[in-house]
């Protein structure tokens, strides 16, 4: 019989895109899948929306607001799947994605095996998405993974991987404290416990470019900075469990380095922390320096102001371009009905 894989929902506040996000799943040519949305307390029609998809593969629940890792822990134990597909409530999978994945596993691979898949952008328009292959965009061990992750500055989106039931229970539950950059703190112990990420390259993933208030964006939040300090630190414990060799002490410091400006100026005790986690490293950090495009501005506006343009500038750019794809998107929609 073929692997049950459950493809796992959380959802705050995500009326406008939890239809497409539900069908996109549903449309998995996978035959033997589950769907379990978790409404964590939204304040909009989120759970009434996804429960007109109620049926024998979709179930949804609601519980209370405490943050997507909460949910997708309360999710995880609903799961009766041999594989986990983690996909938030605003991102789209390519039809073929999980069984594209499930492909490519081999008689004699251990179900430790952790399976990736490319993933690009997207507004609203999934065939205007480009994807610009990184290096980790290949099979790769645990250490080189982090290695790259770290030292080059790169990430894979949430929905690209896939997990057995035995990793993700290897692994454990996603850490709650983690209110910004749960999902790369959650997958360091997923890489800890496989025997290497093996790259899908035909299994694609869109990533919803959506509002200025993202999760994933610091800002001005003194508990989300704490909260990436939190996994910064953990990172570098990751990596070095799996190897303490000078290539990856270095790329320790520059990942430290490039995540310096998120509490640069404002946060004097986290880049005190920083800069003696660096030392233990056996290096140092520098002042941070903002992007060519933006260090003009520093001698006539101030740092503060250079920096905040650096920060919001592109996303304010994004929502423009997000308002143009959308009034395309109801154009061609238009059309087709």
């Amino acid at each position: 019989m073929k692997p049950l894989v459950s493809i796992l929902i959380p959802a705050y506040n995500a009326e406008q895109w939890i239809v497409q996000t539900l069908r996109s799943a549903l449309g998995q040519t996978w035959p033997r899948k589950e769907i379990i949305v978790v409404d964590d307390g939204s304040r909009d029609r989120t759970a009434e929306t996804a429960r007109r998809f109620d049926s024998k593969e979709v179930s949804v629940v609601s519980v209370e607001n405490r943050g997507a890792a909460a949910a997708r822990n309360h999710a995880m134990q609903l799961a009766q799947g041999d594989y986990i597909q983690w996909l938030d409530a605003d991102d789209l999978l390519s039809p073929d994605k999980i069984e594209r994945q499930l492909a490519m596993l081999r008689e004699s691979d251990s179900r430790r095996v952790l399976l990736s898949a490319p993933w690009a952008h997207f507004y609203y328009r999934t065939r205007c998405a480009r994807f610009h292959p990184t290096s980790l965009w290949q099979d790769l061990s645990p250490v080189e993974w982090l290695l790259r992750k770290m030292g080059e500055n790169w990430h894979m989106q949430t929905a690209t991987w896939l997990t057995s039931r035995e990793l993700a229970e290897a692994a454990g539950p996603w850490d709650t404290r983690m209110i910004s950059d749960d999902d790369g703190e959650y997958y360091c112990r997923v890489l800890l416990a496989s025997a290497g990420a093996r790259f899908v390259p035909e299994a694609k993933v869109f990533y919803r470019v959506t509002s200025l208030n993202r999760w994933s964006y610091v800002g001005d939040s003194n508990e989300k900075k704490d909260a990436l300090l939190l996994s910064m630190k953990l990172h570098v414990q990751y990596i070095r469990s799996l190897e303490d060799s000078p290539r990856v002490r270095q790329a320790c410091i520059t990942y430290l380095q490039t995540k310096c400006i998120d509490f640069y100026p404002e946060r004097p005790d986290i880049i005190a922390e920083l800069q003696s986690l660096a030392a233990e490293l056996g290096g140092s950090l520098e002042a941070p320096r903002l992007r060519w495009k933006y260090a003009w501005m520093e001698p006539l506006f101030g740092w503060k102001t250079a920096k905040s343009a650096e920060a919001m500038l592109p996303q304010y750019k994004a929502a423009l371009i997000a308002r143009w794809d959308k009034a395309m998107f109801r154009l061609e929609t238009r059309e087709q009905s």
